[in-house]
């Protein structure tokens, strides 16, 4: 069966929670209030412990019908967490040892940062590929280099599977990143506004992407 991308990508990071004093719990009902279809949990240093902790949280707040509940990193996890699915890096499982743990129901998502690495995504199991970032970020230390609006295009013109774009995405550019041939668009620090509501901001986002 084909899979199908909301255009709108939200990621929690549990390390922008942290920073601006956020309950992970509240955010989720945001993004539920908002309509969200697709939504993605990233704790680089928490425990496995924490992380099924915040994991369960959401998924009783948003539950996994409407909405697709990915978790970072951890295949294992993905599957006790009883989550739709998995986002792996290039240092993490191969997507097809990724898919091996948490079978062929759930999906499985592989971020890319080079020409090689979206060639390499195309001949995997992956479902889709990750590519960016797009823009300067703040959220990733170590962050890649900048692909920009011409390596969404390129991308584009690799693979054949959905491609979700990320790094430096707003309000103000998401539109333009899906007309360069992004699927969907990821979108972390920007979920986060001065002065607006989580829900109000992720509205905005599906309005423009519409």
């Amino acid at each position: 069966m084909a899979r199908r991308l909301s255009r709108l990508y939200p990621i929690m990071d549990q390390g922008v929670l942290k920073r601006h004093g956020l309950d992970a719990g509240r955010f989720a009902e945001e993004l539920k209030a908002a309509g969200v279809e697709l939504l993605q949990y990233r704790n680089k240093a928490g425990s496995p412990q924490e992380v099924l902790r915040v994991a369960a949280v959401i998924r009783d707040v948003v539950g996994d019908e409407k909405c697709r509940l990915i978790l970072n990193d951890r295949a294992d996890l993905t599957v006790l967490a009883r989550w739709g699915g998995v986002h792996v890096g290039q240092n993490d499982l191969l997507p097809e040892d990724a898919r091996r743990v948490v079978g062929e129901e759930r999906w499985v998502g592989i971020s890319t940062h080079t020409e090689e690495h979206v060639r390499m995504a195309e001949l995997s199991c992956a479902d889709y590929v990750a590519v960016g970032p797009v823009f300067a970020t703040g959220t990733k230390l170590d962050a890649e280099p900048v692909i920009g609006l011409a390596g969404v295009q390129l991308a584009r013109g690799l693979t054949k599977k959905l491609i979700v774009a990320i790094g430096g995405i707003t309000r103000t550019n998401a539109r333009s990143v899906i007309e360069a041939g992004a699927d969907s668009v990821a979108v972390i620090s920007a979920l986060v506004a001065e002065g607006e509501s989580v829900e109000k901001v992720a509205r905005d986002f599906l309005d423009v992407l519409r």
